[in-house]
């Protein structure tokens, strides 16, 4: 919270946390106290809850579909969630976003889901490529609205589309974080399942694990916290794919553990790149764009170095 564009030491920063417990004289007035308490503490905050959702939900579908390369931006989710918030802003503003991109979230899970089942079991690749036509045809989606919506809506379709926390306030954060905890409790919850789910339909039937109830559930609760994520800071991708695995690497293949050290492993890389975005340069670069320059060459090592065992050949 002391990196920015305005500098603050760390001992000030101390003081004014600290301020708001146990009163301390001459810290009323300053203008520090009103930057870092009202404009960097909640962006730290939200970029936090954001890197759980996004990085919980990725370790999710990653078990339940049993691909380790599934993530809400290569499934499609975050599209079809940024189009939902588009259709809000742009024709229906009595919507609220949040319901919109929850709808056109399950709606692109359910679409790649299906178009990969018309090859009979769904399996690794072509879940991933239909992902790939999901996220395309409602990014195409999207583009119509762009060219349809006038210019001051356009201007905040283009902030969801980049992915940002320059808007974050309190009010934001207790309704987001509040969404996001209720969504992925039954994850953190039911999470040892996972371990049963990621062995096969058939081998979790005979330990008595209802395979389709637990999916619904786990789909559902990722596609919730996925949505309200992006509702409050856009489209943001490679952060679910890149932590689980890299924490996978660390940890190991248990989702007891994996779930929770990559929901704050997911934290804190988001907190990280948001830092970087905001302290880089004069200009506040929006985050999406430093999770994507660290998430394409993150892909391209996990084609060459993975193998087998990326894959799943």
């Amino acid at each position: 919270m002391f990196i920015g564009a305005y500098q603050i030491s760390p001992l000030l920063v101390l003081k004014c946390l600290v301020n708001e417990i146990i009163p301390l004289s001459g810290m009323t007035d300053l203008p520090e106290r009103g930057i870092i308490l009202d404009i960097r503490l909640p962006r730290v905050l939200l970029a936090g809850i954001v890197g759980i959702a996004l990085s919980g939900s990725g370790v999710t579908l990653q078990g339940v579909f049993r691909n380790p390369l599934v993530d809400p931006f290569i499934l499609g989710l975050s599209a079809g969630a940024a189009f939902g918030c588009a259709v809000s802003i742009g024709f229906f503003p009595a919507v609220p976003i949040q319901v919109s991109a929850f709808v056109f979230s399950i709606a692109s899970v359910l679409l790649a889901y299906n178009i990969a089942k018309c090859q009979g079991e769904v399996s690794r690749l072509p879940l991933i490529l239909s992902g790939v036509i999901i996220s395309a045809f409602f990014s195409a989606l999207t583009s119509i609205i762009k060219f349809l919506v006038d210019p001051h809506k356009l201007q905040n379709i283009v902030f969801w589309l980049m992915g940002s926390f320059s808007l974050a306030d309190w009010r934001t954060i207790s309704f987001t974080g509040i969404g996001i905890l209720l969504a992925l409790c039954p994850v953190y919850l039911m999470r040892w399942r996972l371990n049963v789910i990621s062995m096969g339909d058939d081998e979790a039937k005979l330990l008595g694990v209802n395979v389709r109830r637990d999916r619904l559930i786990f789909v559902v609760a990722s596609t919730l916290a996925v949505s309200l994520a992006v509702s409050v800071s856009g489209i943001i991708g490679w952060v679910g794919l890149m932590v689980p695995h890299l924490v996978r690497m660390m940890t190991g293949p248990d989702h007891k553990t994996l779930v929770p050290l990559s929901m704050a492993a997911g934290a804190t890389f988001m907190i990280f790149a948001d830092t970087m975005a905001r302290s880089l340069t004069t200009y506040d670069i929006p985050v999406g764009i430093i999770t994507a320059l660290s998430g394409a060459p993150f892909f391209v090592y996990l084609m060459k170095k993975g193998g087998r065992e990326s894959w799943g050949k």
